[in-house]
């Protein structure tokens, strides 16, 4: 349907070379948009993206840098405009995950958490957004955690579901910023992924019982976070804006 069609867009993707965000720039590449790829320099997987976005016809370009770094992001979007063209949509996935009983928790340990999920996620929508709003028009997707809303059981990660929470409010305020000029920014929260958060050594026991509580029986691939992505980033979602979308195969829902 035209309303879901990203043609003549162009989408920066960070957190672009693995998991949920490699799927998510080569699915908006397949709704017809160009993809600017952001990730660590050294990334190992950044080929296979770049190889996923130009199958369907689409420019991939690939910047290197750190989502805390915000020289980094003004010069992602530079190179962006520059190359690709005015930026119009967003896809910001970057971020880390690992475990620590809240008690033993190094400060240094929860601060990372927060700088990379939390602060990065603010950074890379600031940078974003200062070339969308002059321009009046933009659509931003974060990407948060069913963790922001509830507490895993089992998984000590205190900092991240903090920081996740963090991401779902920060969206529905900067969405309420923005609402007016003409910028839309929503989140989604995946649910049990198959991505490298959930391939961690300290969750391997832990997959099957995520499986078992999830109501579908199974985690998600990292690709049935798409859809939703452009849903929101589509003109098909032009009146949603501040919104949480919740994926996870119906596991909040226990």
């Amino acid at each position: 349907m035209e309303m879901f069609n990203l043609a003549g867009n162009v989408a920066i993707v960070a957190g672009a070379a693995s998991g949920i965000g490699q799927a998510m720039a080569i699915g908006l590449a397949e709704a017809g948009a160009d993809v600017a790829c952001f990730d660590l320099a050294g990334a190992p997987d950044m080929g296979t993206t770049v190889k996923g976005v130009e199958k369907f016809g689409r420019r991939a370009l690939v910047v290197d840098g750190d989502v805390t770094n915000e020289k980094d992001l003004a010069r992602l979007v530079q190179v962006t405009e520059k190359d690709l063209g005015a930026l119009t949509l967003a896809v910001n996935c970057a971020g880390i995950a690992n475990a620590e009983a809240a008690e033993k928790m190094p400060r240094e340990q929860w601060q990372k958490m927060i700088d990379v999920d939390l602060t990065g996620i603010f950074l890379t929508c600031q940078a974003e957004a200062r070339v969308m709003l002059p321009r009046g028009a933009g659509s931003i997707v974060n990407i948060a955690s069913m963790s922001g809303v509830i507490v895993n059981r089992g998984l000590l990660q205190c900092h991240y579901n903090c920081a996740k929470a963090g991401v779902i409010h920060l969206t529905k305020s900067m969405a309420m910023e923005w609402a007016s000029r003409g910028i839309r920014v929503n989140s989604i929260s995946p649910g049990y992924t198959w991505s490298p958060m959930n391939k961690r050594p300290e969750v391997a026991e832990q997959v099957e019982q995520f499986a078992r509580e999830t109501p579908m029986g199974r985690l998600a691939e990292p690709e049935e976070m798409v859809g939703p992505a452009v849903f929101l980033l589509s003109k098909a979602a032009s009146f949603c804006t501040g919104h949480d979308l919740v994926v996870d195969g119906g596991f909040v829902c226990w």
